[in-house]
């Protein structure tokens, strides 16, 4: 029995809680990751809740030739959690307008059981299941970072060091969904420019779904918008009208504290139009990076934190952490995350 969403509750269930969108090169085409329900919610009332949602779409939405609107949607979605602590999968292609609508069927390319490798159509994978995460942060220096942001101030790392930095994700567990889409497909460029960002949604008795939670790039939200207000439920089209002056102001604050430009609004303005709106993109065919100089999709091992920290504050703003530290989680062969028991 769907419900109406009419409590905070429901609106933070872990198992709809996207924490992370990656975007690389595979073995054999463009490789696409969204996790979700982190064990660090576990015994947070709804939080912690087993598996994949079963009331729930998990989406990569995918906006091609520039294009301010998805025109392509690979949806998956989930039965119940069975005794053995898998579920039943299914996954849909949806082209053209019905990318966007919440009604339409799409195509159906994959089916089968999480834990497992999912063949489908023209070659794709698809796996999803309980895996190590790959994402590597000490929460301390967020914290740091985000009163700067929020009060327009320099970083107080007065009593921060680096090279004392402690992963405070070492040993979590997320749900994830890799979908891995061969050269050969005839819907996704093989060598192009796409933008990527995903989202999840739950069905309601109402007959219609409510989005949840979406993520593009990493650590926008995190830095600007860390009380999750006015992001999740809204559409990437509206992000440089909503957030952009929120961006450049908060930018222009903390870059005039810490004196690293002589032109802290423009500063801001330019960031704000770089990051917005809040898609990932990627050229297809092409080795990921997201780096300082380029966000070319999101490899597994990408300092993200790093990347956002510094350019927030147009300064070097080091972690202390490295991607050799979370080898781990990673793998050269897919689904290229870790499965977790």
């Amino acid at each position: 029995m769907s419900h109406h969403l009419d409590s905070p509750l429901s609106r933070l269930d872990s198992r709809l809680n996207l924490t992370d969108l990656y975007v690389f090169r595979g073995a054999t085409g463009t490789v696409f990751v969204m996790n979700c329900n982190t064990s660090l919610a576990a015994g947070a009332g709804a939080n912690g809740q087993a598996g994949f949602h079963p009331e729930g779409r998990y989406e990569f939405k995918i906006h091609v030739h520039g294009s301010a609107y998805e025109e392509l949607t690979y949806r998956v979605a989930f039965a119940e959690v069975d005794p053995d602590r898998t579920q039943a999968l299914e996954m849909h292609r949806l082209t053209g307008p019905q990318a966007r609508d919440d009604m339409a069927g799409g195509a159906l390319l994959a089916d089968g059981r999480t834990g497992t490798v999912v063949p489908g159509e023209a070659g794709l994978r698809l796996w999803a299941g309980v895996a190590a995460d790959p994402f590597y942060l000490d929460l301390g220096l967020l914290g740091l970072v985000n009163t700067a942001v929020r009060e327009g101030t320099d970083i107080d790392l007065s009593g921060w060091r680096a090279e004392a930095a402690a992963n405070t994700f070492a040993g979590a567990t997320v749900h994830a969904i890799v979908l891995e889409i061969h050269d050969d497909d005839a819907w996704l460029p093989s060598d192009g420019e796409i933008a990527v960002w995903s989202t999840t949604k739950q069905a309601t008795d109402l007959g219609v779904c409510w989005q949840i939670s979406r993520a593009g790039r990493p650590m926008v939200w995190p830095v600007f918008r860390p009380d999750g207000s006015e992001t999740n439920t809204t559409h990437p089209a509206g992000d440089r009208t909503t957030h952009g002056k929120h961006i450049t102001d908060l930018v222009a604050g903390v870059v005039a504290a810490r004196g690293t430009s002589d032109d802290p609004a423009g500063y801001g303005a330019a960031l704000a139009q770089r990051l917005l709106p809040d898609v990932l993109p990627y050229r297809t065919g092409t080795r990921a990076s997201f780096d300082f100089s380029r966000h070319n999709g999101r490899a597994l091992g990408d300092n993200a934190p790093e990347v956002m920290f510094s350019l927030a504050t147009n300064s070097a703003v080091a972690t202390g952490l490295t991607a050799a530290g979370t080898a781990g989680t990673r793998s050269e062969r897919f689904p290229y995350v870790v499965p977790s028991a």
